[in-house]
Formats: structure tokens, sequence, C-alpha cells
């Protein structure tokens, strides 16, 4: 099995995506905190999504590391929530990301 074909891990590279091109347009004072770490964040969930994938045979890692992703995704919804609040993404936006977000949770 690929975990390039896990529906997980293309929403969340989806999103990951998504939360990449909207923070493009973040303040430049925000480079080294706020864009930094939501981008890492986003990333992170379908980079331990795959890790979890290499480690399935040993059920501790295995949990171990998608316990990783769903903290990492949770990450990132704190900083779509600052986003929004500071109004650096628009309300349309935040719904969009925050929703494919509880999405990715879920699965």
């Amino acid at each position: 099995m690929r975990f390039q074909d896990l529906l997980a891990y293309k929403k969340s590279f989806e999103l990951a995506m998504n939360i990449y091109a909207i923070s493009k347009g973040f303040p430049s004072e925000e480079k080294y905190s706020l864009t930094d770490q939501i981008r890492r964040s986003s990333r992170s969930v379908y980079a331990n999504i795959a890790e979890a994938t290499r480690k399935r045979r040993y059920e501790k890692h295995f949990i171990s590391k998608l316990t990783d992703s769903d903290a990492e995704n949770s990450e990132t919804q704190v900083w779509l929530e600052y986003s929004i609040a500071c109004n650096y993404i628009n309300k349309s936006d935040f719904e969009t990301m925050n929703a494919k977000s509880i999405e990715v949770g879920k699965l």
C-alpha cells in the first residue's frame, strides 16, 4: 500500500498546499512566526501519516505517529483561528480550511 493513495494523506496534503498559498499573503513580520508555524504544522500532518504507514507492523509506533498527526492537525486549527483573528485570512477561507482540517481529523 502506498501512503499517497490514502484519503487522509491526500486531504491533508491538499490542505497544506492551500495553507501554503494563502500564507504567502501574510505580513512580512509574521514570516518567522505564524507563517512558519502554520506551514510546518500543516505539513507535519501528512508527513506523520506517511511515517505511520511505514510503521504499521509495529502497533505502538503506528498509533504514536497517527497521534502525532492528529496533534499537528489540531495545531494547524489553532493557527487558522489566529489568522482569522488577526484578519490575515477572510471568513470564507477560514471556514473552508477549518472544515478540511476537521475532515482530516475524522479520517
